[in-house]
């Protein structure tokens, strides 16, 4: 097991999320940055969607009570084991007693423990995922707290091999303060005058301090509603309709001058105008995004979407068959 001597800001447990669920109102959770996550694992041998530890801003301080190995992910931190520097993205072996600490997350928000075989700790829907806005009991239905020990599963047979083994350097995400992600246009924004739309693909958005989890709030542009008279039952106001299902990365626009696109944490539905969706593949680079960050919004197809999709499985593939 691991004892958390420190537990960071907001240490959870997290893998690739629930899924069945998201109509009955229960998110699907799961890493925030899947791509940093995967890539632990994998360079661990581990199958991609073992449970790991997610840190916000301020990594946590591990004893560990039992031989493994282990690697750490996600936005660039200070690694200390036994007081000596280790590199991120990179396999290293841990014996009973050793000591490992994460310091503050330099850029980006997200960093990633995963250790061979994973955690050992229930399952409840067919994840190990904590969701704090579900209030599930148990670990996995809150933050870490220091003191608390977690049970590893078993290395896996031949887990020493993977020791040394790390990214291509090409593969390692970005975590910039500028950035573009791709929105398929639709859901109700015929709800949306023309020169809004021109307005949201032109603006530069800032992200907000209040962004969470569950959605990335940002301002800096203006989207003007159209004319057409709020539908019976949606509140009478202009930014409301009568409830719809959310995808998860839902552009939404509650009023003229902010967006919220909903992350893993989000909610099913709800009534307000809807203009798009942000793609999976670029939903784990904008969960990383610090606030005050700038993001930029461009339109692309369906099939566009599948494409740049397409490519990122291959570049998960490569990375597999390399290892």
């Amino acid at each position: 097991m691991i004892e958390l001597l420190q537990p960071g800001i907001r240490t959870t447990i997290q893998d690739m999320g629930r899924t069945g669920y998201y109509h009955q109102g229960v998110p699907p959770a799961g890493a925030a940055d899947k791509f940093s996550f995967m890539f632990g694992n994998l360079l661990l041998g581990n199958p991609r969607g073992l449970a790991a530890l997610e840190m916000m801003v301020k990594g946590a301080v591990i004893e560990f009570h039992k031989k493994t190995t282990a690697i750490v992910t996600g936005a660039p931190a200070e690694v200390l084991l036994n007081g000596r520097k280790q590199p991120m993205w990179k396999v290293f072996e841990v014996q009973k007693g050793d000591l490992l600490e994460i310091g503050h997350i330099k850029k980006g928000l997200f960093s990633y423990l995963c250790v061979s075989g994973g955690f050992d700790v229930p399952e409840l829907l067919g994840s190990k995922s904590t969701c704090l806005n579900s209030a599930f009991p148990g670990i996995t239905g809150r933050l870490l707290l220091a003191g608390d020990q977690i049970a590893l599963s078993e290395p896996l047979p031949g887990a020493v091999q993977y020791v040394g083994k790390e990214l291509n350097p090409e593969a390692i995400p970005e975590f910039g303060k500028t950035e573009t992600v791709h929105v398929v246009l639709g859901i109700t924004c015929d709800l949306i005058r023309d020169e809004g739309l021109v307005s949201f693909l032109n603006s530069h958005w800032s992200i907000q301090p209040q962004s969470n989890r569950t959605g990335c709030r940002v301002r800096g542009g203006h989207i003007s509603y159209s004319d057409k008279k709020p539908p019976f039952g949606s509140g009478g106001m202009p930014g409301n309709i009568v409830d719809i299902p959310y995808p998860i990365g839902a552009v939404i626009v509650p009023n003229e001058e902010e967006v919220i696109i909903l992350l893993t944490d989000g909610t099913g539905g709800g009534g307000f105008v809807t203009i798009g969706t942000v793609i999976w593949s670029d939903l784990s680079k904008l969960a990383q995004m610090r606030p005050m960050s700038k993001v930029r919004f461009q339109a692309i197809t369906v099939d566009q979407a599948i494409s740049i999709r397409r490519e990122k499985e291959r570049l998960i593939d490569r990375i597999a068959e390399s290892i």
